[in-house]
C-alpha cells in the first residue's frame, strides 16, 4: 500500500482521542530533571538581586524575597510565559523608592495592590499587545535613566555613605563621598565587583566548572566570607521578626498622587514584563536541542503579573515584575515548563524562614555593589547604537534625561512627545529637486511625499520641459492620497504633450514599486521575487487622451492591446527584478548553466517550478510538457524532444536527481480518462498515448495504489495523477543515460505531486522491495 504525508505539518488541529474511546490516562505529576537543575540556578541568582533591590528601595528586606517568593508561585503559576521568570526587578527601583519616601511604606504596599488590580482588569481588555506598540527607543531610553539613577545611588553606599532622595542631590554630593570613602565597605564593595567581572571570565575547565554557581551568588558570597573572616565592622542585612513585617495599608493622603502612582506602576512594570516576555520566546526558539515551549500569552502574562502584585502587596512585598536577567538564566539553564519557576518560588520561602542567619552575615556594601552592577548594564551600549542607526537618539536621550531629573512616567512621557515630534517632522521634511542628465530630466523626492509638499512637487514637475523623456525618483516610503493625485496629473498633462514618463522608487539602495492606486488607474502589482497573495493580474483600463495616448501613472511604453501585459511584465523586471538578479545572472553567464537536477513537469501554468522548490536562476533544468510524460525509449512513437533533453541534461550537465512532477487537477489526466477508442487522432491525442501505460496500471488491481496522507484520492482523476508520477519514472528508467547512471550511484529520481488547492507538495519513495511505493514527507527523504 502506498501512502503520502505532507512536506509540513497540517494547519488542522488534532483531537485529543476519537469521539468514542475512551479518555487518555491521567498522567501523574512528575518534574523534569531539566527544571530542578534551572530552578536551583535561578534561586541563587534572585536571593541576592531580591535583597539587593529592596535596599535599594528603601523598602525593609523581606519584602524582597516576599516579591520573589510571590513572583515565582504566582506569577510563575497563572503567567502565560512559562519559562519567564518574575520578582523585584530594578526597573520599578527608582518608583518604588520614591514612593516610599513619599507615601510610606504601608501605602506603598497598597499601590502596588491597586496596580495588580489594574493590570489584571487590563489582562482582560486583552490589551497587552498594544503596550509592545511603544517606540523600543522610550522603553530603553527608560531602562537607561532608571539605571543611570540605581547606579548613582547605590555608588553611595558602595563608598560607606548615604543615598539621597534625587539625582541631583546625589551627583552634588558624590565628590565629598568621594574624598571621605568607609575603607571597609569600599572594600568590600570592591571585591564583589570584582568577582562580577573575572567570574564569567575564568578560562578552561576550571571556568566552565565555576560558572555552575551564578556570578551574582559568587560575589556576595565571596564579599561575606571575606568580612567574616577579616572581621570588619561594617553595615550588614537586618530582617526582623517576620511577626512585626508590615502589610498593606492606604493611608490619606492626595488622590490625584495616588492615582499617578498606581498608573506607572501598572505601566512601567506592565511594559517591561511583556518586553521580557517576548524576549523569553526568542530565547526558548533559539535553543535547538531541548523540547519546544509553548508561545508565551501575553494577556495572561499580563494577568498573572497583576494577580502576582496583589498578593505581593498585600503581603508587604515589592512590586512585581518579569526579570529578564532570572529568565535569561532559566532558559539558558535548560528548563523546560514552568515548573522551574515555581521551585524557585518554593526556595525562596525556604531560604526566607530557615536561613535567617546566614543571610544577615551579608555586608549592605555588597549587594549595593550588586545592585548598581545591575544598573550600569542597563545602560546599554549594543540599545545606543541600535536607536542611532534608526535615528532615534534624540527619542532615547530626551527618554533618558527626563527619568533621570523629573521620574519615571515625566520621563516616558516627555519621550513620547519627542517620538511624536520626530515623526511629525520626518513626515514633512521632504527634499524635492531637478536635474538634466543627458537630455532626460530627473526628479529626485527625498523623504515623504505628502500633501504639505504638494507645492514644492509642482514646482519641481514643471521645470520638466514638454515633449522629452522624464524619471521621477520616490524615494520614501509614504506618499499620501494629495501627492498621488498631483503626481497623477501632471504625468496625464506631459504624456497628452508627447512626453513619457518613468515613476521609480528606491528605497535603501533596491528600487521599489511605482505608486499604485485604486479603480481605473490600479496597475498590476504581481513581480516576482516577492511574496503574493490575491494575485489577479488583469491589465488596467487606462483612459486615452484624444490623441490616443494612454493615461495611466505605471503606463511607461507605447503597446498594442495584445502586447500589454507581457510589456509591462517586461517593464517591471527592468525596473524591479533585475536590479536585484543582475550580479547572479552574470556569473551564470560567465560559468555556464550547473543545475543540481532536471525538473520534469506539466505545462499546467498554475505550476510555478521555482516558487514550489524555492529555486533560483541555474538551479533546475526544468521540461515541461502536457501531462508530465516521459516516453518510453526505443520505439517508433518515442520522442526525441523529451529524450534529447533527458540525455542533455545526464551526460552533459551531469544533473544527480530527476523529479517528475505530477499536480492535481491535470487537464491531460482528465483527458485521458475520457479518451474513446477510434476516435480521430489529433497532435494532442496521439501525445497523450503516452500516458495510456498509466491508465493500465491504475486499472491493475494486483498493483498497489497511491494515497495522500492516510486518505484514498479524492477522485479517479487524482488517482491517475499519482499513478502517472509513478509510471512515467518506469519510463524513465528505460533511458540508457538514466539507466547508467543509476548503476554507478550517480543519479536519483524522485517522484512529487502537487497538490494545486493546498499548496502542499508530496514526495515519493521507492520502497525496498521495489514495487511497493510510500508517499512520505520531505523531512523524511535523506539529503
Amino acid at each position: 500500500m502506498s501512502a503520502c504525508v505532507p512536506t509540513r505539518p497540517s494547519d488542522s488541529p488534532r483531537p485529543e482521542h476519537e469521539p468514542h474511546s475512551p479518555p487518555p490516562p491521567r498522567r501523574r505529576f512528575r518534574i523534569a530533571g531539566a527544571d530542578v537543575s534551572a530552578s536551583i540556578a535561578v534561586f541563587l541568582i534572585a536571593l541576592p538581586l531580591s535583597l539587593g533591590i529592596a535596599l535599594a528601595t528603601g523598602a525593609p528586606l523581606q519584602a524582597g524575597l516576599v516579591a520573589a517568593a510571590v513572583g515565582g508561585l504566582v506569577a510563575g503559576r497563572l503567567g502565560g510565559a512559562p519559562l519567564m521568570v518574575s520578582g523585584p526587578a530594578a526597573g520599578l527601583t527608582v518608583v518604588t523608592a520614591d514612593l516610599i519616601q513619599r507615601y510610606g511604606w504601608r501605602t506603598t504596599c497598597a499601590i502596588t495592590v491597586l496596580a495588580g488590580l489594574a493590570q489584571l482588569g487590563l489582562g482582560f481588555l486583552r490589551v497587552a499587545r498594544s503596550a509592545l506598540a511603544v517606540s523600543p527607543a522610550i522603553v530603553h531610553g527608560m531602562l537607561a535613566g532608571i539605571g543611570a539613577t540605581i547606579a548613582v545611588a547605590q555608588l553611595h553606599i558602595v563608598l560607606g555613605g548615604s543615598p539621597h532622595s534625587s539625582v541631583v542631590d546625589n551627583v552634588r554630593e558624590l565628590p565629598s563621598q568621594l574624598a571621605d570613602p568607609h575603607p571597609s565597605a569600599l572594600s568590600m564593595s570592591a571585591v564583589t565587583l570584582a568577582v562580577l567581572l573575572i567570574w564569567p571570565r575564568i578560562p578552561g575547565r576550571a571556568g566552565r566548572v565555576v560558572r555552575l554557581l551564578p556570578a551574582p551568588l559568587a560575589a556576595v558570597a565571596t564579599a561575606t566570607a571575606v568580612a567574616a573572616l577579616a572581621g570588619l565592622r561594617l553595615p550588614r542585612v537586618d530582617l526582623p521578626s517576620w511577626s512585626s513585617h508590615a502589610l498593606a495599608g492606604l493611608s490619606e493622603g492626595p488622590v490625584l498622587g495616588i492615582v499617578a502612582a498606581v498608573l506607572t506602576i501598572t505601566l512601567v512594570g506592565g511594559v517591561e514584563s511583556l518586553l521580557s516576555a517576548v524576549a523569553v520566546d526568542k530565547l526558548a526558539a533559539a535553543r535547538t536541542q531541548s523540547p519546544p515551549v509553548p508561545r508565551a500569552d501575553l494577556d495572561r502574562e499580563l494577568r498573572g503579573q497583576g494577580a502576582a502584585n496583589i498578593v505581593s502587596g498585600a503581603l508587604g512585598g515589592l512590586p512585581v515584575t518579569g526579570v529578564a536577567v532570572r529568565s535569561t538564566a532559566n532558559v539558558r539553564s535548560g528548563a523546560v515548563s514552568r515548573n522551574s519557576t515555581l521551585l524557585h518560588g518554593v526556595y525562596v520561602v525556604v531560604a526566607a524562614l530557615l536561613m535567617v542567619p546566614i543571610l544577615e552575615l551579608i555586608p549592605l556594601a555588597s549587594l549595593a555593589a550588586l545592585v548598581m552592577a545591575v544598573g550600569i548594564q542597563m545602560v546599554s551600549l549594543h540599545h545606543i547604537r541600535t536607536v542611532t542607526r534608526h535615528r532615534e537618539v534624540l527619542v532615547y536621550a530626551v527618554t533618558t534625561l527626563g527619568v533621570v531629573l523629573l521620574g519615571v512616567l515625566e520621563g516616558v512621557a516627555l519621550g513620547i512627545a519627542m517620538a511624536v515630534a520626530v515623526a511629525l517632522h520626518r513626515l514633512t521634511r521632504t527634499r524635492i529637486t531637478h536635474e538634466e542628465k543627458e537630455g532626460v530630466h530627473h526628479v529626485h523626492v527625498r523623504g515623504q511625499l505628502t500633501f504639505l509638499a504638494v507645492p514644492r512637487l509642482s514646482r519641481a514637475l514643471h521645470l520638466v520641459p514638454e515633449g522629452v523623456h522624464a524619471v521621477v525618483e520616490l524615494n520614501g516610503s509614504f506618499m499620501d492620497h494629495a501627492a498621488y493625485e498631483s503626481l497623477q496629473d501632471w504625468q496625464n498633462a506631459h504624456t497628452a504633450h508627447g512626453g513619457t514618463v518613468e515613476v521609480t522608487g528606491r528605497r535603501t539602495g533596491v528600487r521599489i514599486a511605482e505608486p499604485v492606486g485604486s479603480g481605473e488607474h490600479a496597475g498590476c502589482r504581481c513581480r516576482p521575487w516577492t511574496p503574493w497573495r490575491n494575485h489577479q493580474c488583469e491589465p488596467p483600463r487606462s483612459k486615452a487622451t484624444p490623441d490616443g495616448q494612454p493615461t495611466g501613472l505605471a503606463e511607461t511604453v507605447e503597446i498594442g492591446p495584445s502586447g500589454h501585459e507581457l510589456a509591462r511584465g517586461i517593464d517591471a523586471f527592468h525596473r524591479n527584478t533585475a536590479p536585484l538578479v543582475r550580479g547572479e545572472l552574470a556569473r551564470l553567464a560567465r560559468e555556464g548553466q550547473q543545475p543540481v537536477q532536471l525538473f520534469l513537469t506539466c505545462a499546467d501554468s498554475r505550476l510555478v517550478t521555482s516558487m514550489i522548490t524555492s529555486s533560483g536562476p541555474g538551479d533546475l533544468f526544468v521540461v515541461r510538457n502536457v501531462g508530465n510524460l516521459v516516453p518510453p525509449p526505443g520505439e517508433e512513437s518515442g520522442d526525441d524532444s523529451v529524450a534529447a533533453a533527458i540525455e542533455y541534461a545526464v551526460e552533459v550537465l551531469k544533473v544527480r536527481s530527476i523529479t517528475v512532477c505530477g499536480h492535481s487537477g491535470c487537464g491531460a489526466m482528465q483527458a485521458l480518462l475520457s479518451s474513446e477508442a477510434g476516435a480521430v487522432q489529433t497532435p494532442l491525442k496521439r501525445w497523450l498515448r503516452h500516458g495510456v501505460p498509466s491508465l493500465e496500471r491504475m486499472a491493475d488491481d494486483s498493483r498497489p495504489r497511491a494515497r495522500l496522507a492516510g486518505r484514498r484520492p479524492a477522485d479517479a482523476v487524482e488517482q491517475l495523477c499519482l499513478t502517472n508520477v509513478v509510471q512515467q519514472l518506469e519510463h524513465l528508467r528505460a533511458h540508457e543515460s538514466v539507466s547508467r547512471a543509476l548503476r554507478e550511484g550517480s543519479l536519483e529520481l524522485h517522484g512529487m505531486y502537487f497538490h494545486v488547492g493546498e499548496a502542499q507538495a508530496y514526495l515519493l519513495s521507492e520502497a525496498d522491495g521495489g514495487e511497493v511505493f510510500d508517499w512520505v514527507g520531505a523531512a523524511d527523504v535523506p539529503a
